[in-house]
């Protein structure tokens, strides 16, 4: 290896290390940073951005703040504030299961925080110590986006193994069955986690002090909730849309097909994911009578561009040094697959804890895995993996610290020693393993 990769890799590295400190928008501007540097400095030629990922992103946050705007997303955290108080001794295993599903269906685990309050207010009242749901439900949370066929991660394994020609269905039919394994094995390593409630000293000092009592009391003033019809609409003709997707998506003989070079191809997922979305985003705008100035106000809008500005420049920046050196790559990836392929898994969990974002790793990294040679089902199965993002607290974690008012969901003196690690790493472990062995019946 000459001395040029060696300072190439080290201006990616300090790009990714400042990026990650701020996160969304700061990571894709460091990614953009890094793309002069190679390019302009040292005359790398710089790759093509994930064109088909950013669009797939960009089109389904439009339908997902439209469905935000209608009232679509209060609507669901109502029902599941209602399916968590009916049992509310379950809430270590019901609470992480509902937030998840908000994931899965909308796409991006932002939608989850209107349910975290929740959870922690229901573990309070049923006595249960808040850390254990509280920690669970941000893990799965975040690990959601692997089930999810609305997520910027699977448009981006979809684009990635687009080359072997995986359907949709395929990739979830691994990582939906590895994700509720993950979550529930996740659950149990939390179940009986620390002291109970009422034992709890940071607990005791607060109920001494008064600080828990009043604010439980001023958190008890429920308003009174009556969806509107524009909202079910709107959650409907989303679901409508994300079945669509999925019934097209995985039966190749409904989509269109263009001769192309004597060989009909049919219409690309990705694209089909985009088109689905932006029609359900303006039936969802019609029917469900959403103002104008509701279409891109939400906090879905603007969290999901944030997320879009992260891939566009991480993406660029890497796959153009990727690129630059792909002879290398493409050797040392052959002996890892021949010697021990799940390394890869590895790699892509220490890269998505740098970058903090799972749909960023699968668009720098997949598609270099796929490339080098390492199987469609292997890498079905490592992507879990892509999900590491959980190491260094984010806003999820804090801000779930702040929701616990018990004080038992905490990060350490040393930050990374916090409540998460423990289902974290249980949850990833766990669906990567219960991938690799689903993915041998799936493919």
């Amino acid at each position: 290896m000459s001395e040029l990769f060696w300072v190439q890799l080290l201006v990616v590295l300090v790009c990714i290390g400042v990026g990650g400190r701020y996160g969304g928008v700061g990571l894709g501007a460091a990614g953009g940073l890094g793309v002069c540097i190679l390019t302009l400095l040292f005359g790398l030629q710089p790759a093509s951005p994930p064109i088909a990922v950013l669009l797939i992103i960009i089109a389904v946050i439009a339908c997902t703040s439209v469905l935000q705007g209608a009232g679509g997303l209060d609507f669901l955290v109502r029902v599941a504030e209602k399916m968590l108080r009916k049992k509310p001794s379950a809430i270590t295993f019901l609470g992480p299961f509902i937030c998840s599903l908000f994931v899965m269906f909308c796409g991006t685990a932002y939608v989850a925080f209107a349910v975290y309050p929740v959870v922690a207010e229901v573990a309070a009242e049923a006595k249960i110590r808040p850390e254990r749901p509280m920690s669970m439900c941000v893990i799965a949370a975040g690990i959601a986006v692997i089930a999810s066929p609305m997520s910027a991660a699977t448009a981006g394994m979809i684009a990635a193994l687009s080359m072997y020609d995986v359907s949709i269905i395929q990739i979830l039919g691994v990582s939906i069955p590895a994700f509720i394994i993950g979550t529930l094995c996740g659950c149990l390593s939390v179940f009986k986690r620390g002291k109970e409630l009422e034992n709890d000293p940071e607990f005791q000092r607060r109920v001494a002090a008064g600080d828990y009592q009043s604010l439980h009391v001023e958190q008890k003033e429920v308003q009174a909730y009556k969806p509107t019809f524009g909202a079910k609409v709107g959650v409907l003709i989303f679901g409508i849309g994300v079945a669509t997707v999925i019934l097209f998506g995985s039966v190749k003989s409904l989509l269109p097909a263009w001769e192309v070079g004597g060989k009909m191809v049919p219409l690309a997922t990705p694209a089909l994911i985009q088109m689905v979305m932006l029609a359900a985003a303006l039936f969802i705008i019609i029917f469900s009578k959403v103002p104008s100035d509701k279409f891109a106000s939400g906090s879905v809008f603007r969290s999901g561009l944030i997320g879009v500005v992260g891939v566009f420049g991480i993406f660029w920046m890497t796959g153009t040094f990727f690129d630059a050196y792909r002879p290398l790559f493409e050797e040392l990836f052959k002996h890892m697959v021949e010697s021990w392929p799940m390394l890869f898994g590895l790699i892509l969990f220490c890269f998505s804890a740098v970058i903090f974002s799972p749909s960023a790793t699968v668009a720098a990294l997949m598609p270099l895995g796929a490339a080098m040679g390492i199987p469609p089902a292997l890498l079905v199965a490592m992507y879990p993996a892509t999900c590491g993002d959980f190491i260094v607290p984010g806003a999820g974690q804090i801000g779930c610290v702040a929701f616990d008012r018990t004080g038992t969901t905490r990060l350490g003196k040393y930050v990374i020693n916090h409540s998460y690690l423990r289902p974290g790493f249980v949850m990833v472990i766990s669906a990567v393993v219960a991938g690799y062995f689903i993915s041998k019946i799936v493919f």
